[in-house]
């Protein structure tokens, strides 16, 4: 759905507070079709944003799990190499 809302549970260091602001506006983004909403709409798009956001607090907060934390830098490792794997090298 919105390819620049990234996983945010279970990481070493945990996701920041950008971080965890950053994926609802996306959401926000796409659900409305406004990048930068008019002032007549702005009120409802931030509002919106942040009850998404406090939601998505609530559920990183309340989550569990055994597996060990993911590192960011070798999560976009992965992501570099399956994106090499489909879209094949680009030449630099």
């Amino acid at each position: 759905m919105c390819r620049s809302i990234k996983t945010l549970f279970n990481f070493e260091p945990p996701a920041t507070e950008l971080e965890i602001r950053d994926a609802p506006l996306q959401f926000v983004r796409k659900l409305s079709g406004f990048s930068v909403p008019s002032r007549a709409n702005e009120a409802a798009f931030d509002q919106a944003v942040e009850e998404v956001a406090a939601s998505a607090r609530k559920l990183i907060a309340s989550l569990v799990t055994h597996a060990e934390p993911k590192t960011r830098e070798v999560e976009a490792a992965r992501a570099k190499a399956r994106s090499a794997a489909r879209f094949g090298e680009k030449a630099s």
